[in-house]
């Protein structure tokens, strides 16, 4: 497994997809981000680009979570996920 150090910020809360089993990541990654508040931000850490993820995403939550790259770099991807509404 690559090492990916996700970078810990004041309110920022880190998801290493890598530890979650394929078959639940969805589901993880869905439930963590409906656990958050307004305001906070969960940063993603993975070893791929989840486009097919990042779609669904868009279509489930629309305009209330931004989505904003903070490393992107092939078997490094850091993503913050932030609560906008």
């Amino acid at each position: 497994m690559s090492s990916c150090s996700i970078p810990v910020v004041n309110g920022v809360h880190p998801f290493d997809a890598r530890g979650v089993a394929k078959r639940f990541r969805h589901a993880a990654i869905f439930g963590a981000l409906q656990s958050l508040h307004q305001g906070e931000t969960m940063r993603f850490g993975n070893d791929h680009d989840p486009l097919p993820l990042l779609a669904q995403l868009q279509q489930h939550f629309g305009d209330a979570i931004g989505i904003e790259y903070v490393r992107r770099e092939p078997g490094e991807i850091v993503i913050d996920f932030k609560v906008l509404a």
